[in-house]
């Protein structure tokens, strides 16, 4: 079986994803067979494994760093806020249904065995696996039920590291009081701290790192740099939201619907020097960008209410009138139709039937049975200025519980109005390329003053110079003897 270690947080963001991807790049590195593993995730950035099963994106990404291919064992249980109180429940990449809450909480201990098959299978097949946490193991009204944490640990024996992010403040309180509150048992199982996205002169830490050994009793294993890297992280927490970022030569809006999911497709976009990737969710932002995206959504019928309501619809229409192309992906391609039917209620968003933005001509009904599959194939037939990326080669994946009419083209267009309900339908080599180049001709630039790249090869770069980051700033020597238990 293979050598286990676990990296728990002080909280949500502290950058447990992002550092698990690390460990499972170095350990890579060092001729190990590393997986990935989380037991229960809750985000809407998702994706399909080529066995049609559906796990979160932060355990591709861990898959990725490691070398191996998105495995639905990675990340057994996977959940899908509906509503502020509710999700969707996934187990072992299969939808089991929508459950509030407190509902989850009173099962969730039923899962255990799918979490144990899941893992113990990974474990006969790899040296080492590294296993992400959730949110904080001292969330004391949550700990009895817990399957995710110290929960976890103590199913497969565990030890753990503690991350805190210096970068919000208080990371000495943060990781202390986190260590005070685990009980003893727990404490146990804490092999030692770290501090995460420090920048300055680590000379300076010095001091209150030696208090921190002393009050919390193990030693402080490492303190990693903030890391500047373009790797893929999750849900409405991602600083690209945040950006405040400057039109450039050519511009781009995404709409920042308020349950936005898969917002990953268009990463592809931001690696241009010159393009810049806004995301908008007021008119004012709108400005007048080369081209507008509608994203995925996990609540298509609420979005496009709160779409017209807050005025972003009638912009949207505004601009495509004046000659603005749009692409929808998913949720959003929903939007652009006729009207959205949902009888069952299985968005649960209070209303059956809403009128569609009317840019192309399809209607949606939801259904109970969620689409979950990988697809590729070739562009054929597509109208319009986008007419360019026919011949070209496409992969991605489809996940949805609407229908929206028996065989869709890949994508389907009218006008300067585009959609499709592929995710990843822009990672395929040429397609941003393609998109971007007829952009420019219609707007005189030149495409190469964009700056253009590899995507496979940037990708790796990007695994490669987080590993260094995390191994500069990690004691290897002694995470090894973490996992040799000889600590």
């Amino acid at each position: 079986m293979a050598k286990v270690i676990m990296i728990q947080g002080t909280m949500s963001n502290a950058g447990k994803s992002i550092l698990c991807a690390g460990l499972c790049r170095i350990f890579k590195q060092d001729g190990y067979r590393v997986a990935p593993f989380k037991s229960q995730n809750m985000a809407l950035n998702s994706f399909i494994t080529k066995d049609g099963g559906e796990m979160g994106r932060a355990q591709v990404v861990q898959a990725e760093a490691a070398g191996i291919e998105p495995d639905v064992r990675m990340n057994p249980i996977l959940l899908k806020p509906t509503t502020d109180v509710g999700s969707q429940v996934i187990v072992g990449g299969v939808v089991q249904g929508n459950m509030r809450a407190m509902e989850y909480y009173r099962r969730k201990r039923e899962y255990i065995p799918a979490i144990m098959d899941a893992y113990n299978s990974l474990a006969a097949e790899n040296d080492i696996i590294v296993i992400e946490g959730a949110g904080s193991p001292a969330e004391i009204n949550l700990k009895q039920e817990d399957i995710v944490n110290m929960g976890m640990a103590k199913m497969v024996d565990a030890p753990v590291l503690l991350v805190g992010d210096i970068d919000r403040g208080g990371v000495f309180a943060q990781l202390y009081g986190t260590v005070a509150l685990l009980e003893e048992d727990e404490k146990a199982r804490v092999k030692g701290t770290i501090v995460n996205k420090f920048r300055g002169d680590r000379a300076i830490l010095e001091p209150g790192l030696e208090t921190l050994e002393k009050l919390c009793g193990v030693p402080v294993v490492g303190v990693v740099p903030y890391v500047h890297v373009d790797i893929d992280d999750e849900d409405s927490l991602s600083e690209r939201f945040s950006r405040n970022q400057a039109a450039k030569l050519l511009d781009i809006a995404v709409i920042r619907l308020p349950r936005i999911s898969n917002f990953t497709d268009f990463s592809p976009f931001e690696r241009y020097e010159n393009v810049s990737l806004r995301y908008v969710d007021r008119v004012s932002e709108l400005h007048n960008p080369d081209l507008i995206l509608l994203p995925g959504t996990k609540s298509t019928i609420a979005d496009l209410q709160w779409l017209r309501q807050c005025g972003l619809e009638a912009a949207i229409s505004k601009a495509v009138s004046a000659g603005t192309p749009i692409f929808g992906v998913c949720g959003g391609y929903q939007m652009l139709g006729r009207s959205v039917r949902d009888p069952m209620q299985v968005e649960a968003a209070g209303t059956t039937e809403i009128a569609g933005m009317g840019l192309l001509p399809m209607d949606t009904v939801f259904e109970g049975e969620k689409v979950q599959t990988q697809t590729r194939g070739v562009f054929r037939e597509i109208p319009g200025m986008l007419s360019s990326l026919n011949g070209l080669s496409y992969e991605g994946y489809e996940i949805h519980m609407g229908r929206s009419g028996e065989g869709l083209p890949p994508v389907m267009g009218s006008g300067k109005v585009y959609g499709s309900y592929i995710h990843g339908i822009f990672d395929a080599p040429g397609v941003a390329d393609t998109i971007l180049k007829t952009i420019c001709r219609q707007k005189g630039i030149d495409f190469e003053a964009l700056g253009t790249f590899d995507m496979a090869a940037y990708k790796e770069i990007q695994y490669d110079k987080l590993a260094d980051a995390v191994r500069s700033g990690l004691d290897m020597d002694y995470i090894y003897r973490i996992l040799n238990r000889e600590v």
